[in-house]
């Protein structure tokens, strides 16, 4: 007998609060350098939804090490409850319900892990089985989905949860260099849950096989995307080199060529891409190097110009709006793919 497929029966998103312009982020904290203030106005971030902290009568914000720390906390709890929320109320379902929960971050470092905050916080049966899923970066999210599919896929009629909670605020350091300008003009706040189930009960909408993953590791860029501490700051900082567009772009035709290939298909047969919006140039390099086109990319820019990079949770956010567009059909192929440090490229094959 077949093991039945994981699907994915419903994603639930948030933000938080306040949108702030890129403008008001600059005015905010009184950036100076013309450079970094290019960096903000560049057209391809527009807005994001931002924890941001109070500034002295300087501009300069107000947050040690600790209290990021506790940020992250707190934006976790707020933000991953209501992605929750909005993942299963459609489906008359509660956080009882579900019997696998996979928690993925990268802003912020719990012991006792994210899942365990959930689980006492939201409503989570003490008896389900846990998975936290820490430090691996924007391309955490698919390394988390494949199991909960795999789990989902050798469990039919339970369901799993993968909660993406990134508040990447809560890395921030200010200065007036190029190097904190390219993250703290990048990045946004957002949590994703994504429901997963075999032979379980109908989903809210179109609800696609997940068929197969694939992954592609560049250790020679292991620094590419990574943490340092900042004695200087007294915090831990993240670094972007400006080579990482085209380190993941010179690769990214490698992970989707094998994916597909195992199945027979060609790039002609996906209809749906679903990429982390991980920057304007690692968008383009992408694009150019897998051969889609901008139509193919469009929730991803849209997400990115409205939101920013939302780390791991970010190709969820996109999948949200495709199903949102109204214009999958039975039978459609979709790919999936995240980006991050390692450097790391992660792929998925999706059957509507």
């Amino acid at each position: 007998m077949s093991t039945p497929a994981a699907r994915i029966l419903a994603v639930g998103t948030a933000t938080p609060p306040t949108r702030y312009t890129q403008a008001e982020v600059l005015e905010r904290f009184r950036v100076a350098n013309p450079a970094v203030r290019k960096l903000f106005l560049a057209p391809h971030v527009r807005s994001r939804h931002l924890y941001l902290p109070a500034a002295d009568a300087e501009g300069r914000p107000t947050e040690d090490q600790a209290a990021l720390l506790r940020k992250h906390r707190k934006g976790a709890l707020a933000l991953g409850g209501q992605a929750i929320h909005a993942a299963l109320e459609p489906l008359g379902l509660r956080p009882a319900d579900v019997d696998y929960l996979c928690c993925v971050s990268s802003t912020g470092f719990m012991l006792p892990g994210i899942s365990a905050m959930y689980v006492k916080h939201l409503g989570f049966r003490t008896s389900m089985h846990r998975a936290d899923v820490v430090g691996m970066g924007c391309n955490a999210g698919l390394n988390g989905l494949n199991p909960v599919a795999w789990w989902a896929a050798s469990h039919p009629g339970r369901l799993a949860l993968m909660v993406c909670a990134e508040v990447n605020s809560a890395l921030y350091i200010y200065d007036d260099t190029m190097a904190t300008g390219v993250v703290n003009s990048l990045f946004g706040d957002g949590c994703a849950a994504v429901l997963v189930g075999a032979d379980v009960l109908p989903s809210a909408g179109p609800a696609p096989a997940l068929v197969d993953f694939e992954s592609h590791l560049i250790p020679d860029t292991w620094d590419a995307m990574h943490y340092e501490w900042r004695q200087d700051h007294g915090k831990f900082s993240f670094v972007l080199d400006r080579d990482v567009p085209y380190v993941l772009g010179l690769n990214a035709d490698l992970p989707v060529g094998r994916l597909l290939g195992r199945h027979g298909l060609r790039r002609r047969d996906v209809r749906h891409w679903l990429i982390h919006s991980g920057g304007r140039k690692v968008i383009d390099a992408i694009k150019y190097t897998v051969g889609i086109t901008e139509h193919d990319v469009r929730h991803t820019v849209g997400v990115l110009g409205e939101l920013g990079n939302l780390g791991s949770g970010s190709f969820l956010f996109s999948y949200q709006r495709l199903l949102r567009e109204g214009v999958v059909q039975t039978g459609d192929w979709g790919v999936m793919m995240t980006m991050g440090p390692g450097s790391t490229i992660e792929t998925a094959l999706l059957r509507f």
